[in-house]
């Protein structure tokens, strides 16, 4: 005889679970702000409105900078 299974137990099927907005706003909020203060860095942070002092930070996103267009010579 063959064991297997039988074709009379349903299947079931996962469900999908709602996730409220109130728990999913702050992560977007910190993710917007995230991604702005890197947009800030690799493409204003030298010249006037540098925030810190120095090339470090010019020279850490320096190729960064030319792979997203932003001109810096």
């Amino acid at each position: 005889m063959s064991q297997g299974f039988s074709s009379s137990i349903p299947a079931s099927t996962p469900m999908p679970v709602a996730i409220p907005l109130r728990a999913v706003l702050p992560w977007a909020v910190f993710g917007l702000i995230l991604s702005a203060l890197l947009l800030y860095f690799v493409g204003a942070e030298q010249g006037a409105t540098a925030l810190l002092s120095g090339h470090a930070v010019h020279e850490f996103v320096h190729d960064g900078r030319h792979l997203l267009g932003f001109p810096c010579h």
